[in-house]
């Protein structure tokens, strides 16, 4: 089951913003946008926030993502960006790269 976009984020009813007349817009579930138009939200704003992070990508990085978007099921494809977004919102993370510095090996 679908949750609102408040259960994720700080919107509260009646409080004027984006995420209200979002909300007002498209539905609480985003119900009136459809997956194509999601997955574009998605993209926009995963690329937004790459951009803002610190650091770099491993060029061993680039690689994966065109392992996974080339082999996997896109069940698989939908399960593996669930599981990304959660470890990014909630889990830990390797420490921030510098230019030419190899990641340690746990």
């Amino acid at each position: 089951m679908t949750k609102p976009i408040g259960y994720f984020t700080s919107y509260t009813p009646g409080d004027g913003s984006l995420l209200e007349s979002l909300q007002e817009e498209y539905g609480s579930c985003f119900e009136q946008i459809s997956r194509r138009e999601k997955l574009f939200l998605i993209s926009s704003l995963a690329s937004q926030l790459c951009e803002q992070a610190p650091g770099r990508c491993r060029d061993e990085i680039y690689v994966v993502g065109y392992q996974v978007n080339s082999s996997l099921s896109v069940k698989d494809r939908e399960g593996l960006l669930e599981a990304l977004i959660h470890q990014t919102r909630c889990g830990q993370s390797l420490a921030v790269l510098q230019l030419g510095e190899a990641p340690m090996k746990q």
